[in-house]
């Protein structure tokens, strides 16, 4: 089954399946790892780290990134990938916003405060469609 979609529906279909992988450079050696999603919308694609992390050291070499989100649904699997260049959030109300969405990073917040709390957006992304289907096609290119 051929899957077309358009900005909108790429972010409506990156905010429903908010649990996405990452890949990231370290010199030259790739890493991918899961990531939640805080936001996508018109103004990017936001997710957030610690300072402590190996990603925070990562991102502030090369922050250029690839993303991949998926609906789980190996029988009818979708697959997004978004690829462009992150850029450090220093936004203490959004900070406060992402805490307070998330208990479980108010325990870490109280201990060392939100200076430690990185925040990203991915702004002018280009995403792709995969499904099984489609997966021998010419990839087409979708800008956010």
């Amino acid at each position: 089954m051929k899957v077309e979609m358009n900005k909108k529906q790429i972010l409506e279909f990156i905010n429903a399946n908010p649990i996405f992988h990452m890949a990231t450079v370290d010199g030259d050696t790739p890493h991918v790892r899961g990531m939640l999603l805080f936001r996508a919308d018109d103004d990017g694609i936001v997710f957030n780290t610690g300072k402590i992390k190996d990603l925070y050291r990562q991102l502030n070499v090369n922050p250029k990134v690839e993303m991949c989100f998926t609906n789980g649904i190996f029988e009818n699997l979708i697959q997004v990938r978004v690829t462009g260049t992150v850029e450090a959030l220093e936004d203490l109300e959004l900070k406060k916003e992402i805490v307070h969405k998330r208990d479980f990073l108010k325990p870490w917040i109280d201990k060392v405060g939100y200076e430690q709390l990185a925040v990203y957006r991915l702004r002018n992304g280009v995403a792709t469609v995969w499904t099984m289907a489609t997966n021998t096609e010419p990839k087409e290119f979708i800008q956010l």
